[in-house]
């Protein structure tokens, strides 16, 4: 009897969501002695890694079709294509079709034009394996063109899932008792700007909440620190069942730099938007997406982001070296050495830590609820991890003292 499908996923929590789709799609499949790795092409790391999972999967399950997909897939699928051990490519659109992983399809490669895909499919989950939280896919692509972002050519351009199914989602998922949602997507300020009336992402959250009363936690994925709308705003000051954990998408803390990445924002918006959002919720804790080593980026420009960490008090930090990708304006920009790359990201990720550190000690005493992922640990409203002596059920909201800190973690 053929083992059951098999899901590799890289990448970012849009990656988790669709692959919990396509976990849906080929759980009752023919066939079912198939392994699928969801790639991401962020960074060139994370497409060596989805390789070498490839050929892990091929000597693990030597009888398996290994379909591959994912952003990789959607830019370079030719060159997954050219590995043995795969079987089919095929492109981000194709998988979340059913018929995608047919054995009876003869194409090896189903890769279409991304660009030309116009909507994006509320697809309905169940709840994800964990039962503690689920990710919602509510937009997917990008109109942007950052320098050094290879993402929209594997997405296609933004568009937005109704609001209608996205409360159809939300609902289900909290009548099968989750108690997290994360509303998540490419680039989610920009939601609505293609749906008739174009509603705003704020908008669309307070719809949510008002639709759903029997979710208690929303949280938001990562958010263009311009694009903040004022309904969202109103939302941040007022709401309890969002979570006072805004992750910004701040890559650099060099006006310069910025320009030359062609963000949407300067230095002042991030300081402007932590400033308000701390003004409107004191209790507010910020993460954030920062590129270290950035062609020609210096040593005053690094020393501008790296201040930035302690004037934001930004405490989560997802901290990534500068990686060319072939194709974009920045892969042709006067490179920074990787070794200067790597020196920079760890005195970032330091920095972070430290912030964390600082953060965390200042949660001590306190009574705090926390989202069980396991019987022994979990997380706080503010994303903190909580390891606690008295275990609960996985995917309880329970609440607990804070005792301690311990290895970047609260002890409780």
């Amino acid at each position: 009897m053929p083992d059951a499908p098999e899901i590799i996923t890289f990448g970012c929590r849009l990656n988790t969501y669709e692959s919990e789709v396509m976990r849906g799609l080929v759980r009752e499949s023919e066939g079912s002695d198939l392994v699928i790795v969801n790639t991401c092409a962020v960074t060139a790391q994370a497409e060596r890694q989805a390789r070498q999972a490839i050929r892990s999967a091929r000597r693990r399950r030597p009888g398996a079709r290994i379909v591959v997909t994912g952003c990789a897939a959607q830019i370079d699928p030719d060159r997954f294509a050219a590995m043995p051990e795969v079987d089919r490519v095929i492109g981000n659109a194709e998988k979340l079709r059913a018929e995608s992983y047919s054995p009876d399809v003869l194409e090896r490669v189903l890769v279409n034009d991304i660009m030309a895909v116009r909507e994006t499919a509320g697809h309905l989950i169940g709840a994800f394996e964990e039962r503690t939280r689920a990710f919602l896919r509510v937009q997917n692509g990008c109109d942007h063109r950052c320098t050094f972002c290879i993402i929209p050519y594997g997405r296609g351009n933004s568009r937005s899932v109704p609001v209608d199914h996205v409360i159809e989602q939300v609902g289900m998922l909290a009548a099968e008792n989750v108690k997290e949602v994360v509303l998540s997507g490419v680039d989610v300020t920009s939601y609505g700007q293609d749906l008739p009336g174009e509603p705003s992402f704020g908008e669309l959250i307070y719809r949510v909440l008002d639709a759903v009363p029997g979710l208690p936690r929303l949280r938001l994925s990562s958010l263009d620190p311009v694009e903040i709308d004022e309904r969202l705003w109103e939302l941040i000051a007022h709401e309890p069942r969002l979570m006072p954990h805004l992750h910004l998408s701040v890559q650099a803390g060099d006006d310069t730099v910025l320009r030359r990445m062609k963000r949407r924002h300067l230095r002042a918006d991030v300081v402007g938007v932590a400033a308000r959002a701390r003004s409107a919720r004191p209790d507010v804790v910020f993460g954030a997406d920062l590129i270290a080593g950035f062609p020609t980026e210096s040593d005053e420009m690094f020393e501008r982001t790296l201040t930035l960490v302690d004037e934001c008090d930004l405490v989560h930090l997802h901290v990534f070296p500068y990686s060319e990708r072939p194709g974009t304006p920045a892969a042709k920009m006067p490179a920074v050495p990787v070794p200067v790359r790597k020196q920079r990201a760890a005195r970032l990720r330091e920095a972070g830590s430290r912030r964390l550190e600082r953060f965390l000690n200042t949660q001590v005493g306190r009574e705090v609820d926390v989202l069980m992922e396991s019987a022994t640990s979990g997380r706080t409203p503010d994303f903190a991890f909580v390891a606690v002596t008295e275990g609960a059920e996985p995917g309880a909201i329970v609440r607990r003292r804070i005792l301690g800190v311990s290895d970047g973690r609260l002890l409780a």
